[in-house]
């Protein structure tokens, strides 16, 4: 499987997912840090991809969603950004309501019969 494919994977099947530099528990950047933080005080689980620890992720995600920098936040598989637009939104109450949405989404909630 490509690194493209893996990135592609990766925000599929994850409803928020984080891709930056170390983890949210040991950010290797200042951006990754806050970005991963303003998740964080969202109070829902997300995943992570340390681009870090995986040169071929590293290269090829700038390419993925014609975003250049790190970190990038996907929800529900669309691009959110990076570190500022994050933020911005977690100020505005915009990134938890979004983030409890997708993470609410794929809970199983029973049969619907």
């Amino acid at each position: 499987m490509s690194a493209l494919e893996r990135i592609d994977q990766a925000v599929k099947s994850n409803p928020v997912i984080i891709f930056m530099k170390g983890t949210p528990k040991m950010p290797q950047c200042g951006f990754s840090s806050r970005a991963s933080q303003a998740l964080m005080a969202c109070g829902e689980e997300f995943a992570y991809v340390n681009v870090l620890s995986d040169p071929e992720i590293f290269q090829e995600l700038p390419q993925y969603a014609n975003w250049p920098t790190f970190p990038q936040i996907y929800i529900n598989g669309e691009l959110i950004g990076g570190c500022d637009i994050t933020i911005e939104m977690y100020q505005k109450g915009e990134l938890q309501q979004m983030v409890k949405a997708a993470t609410q989404s794929t809970t199983p909630e029973g049969d619907a019969a």
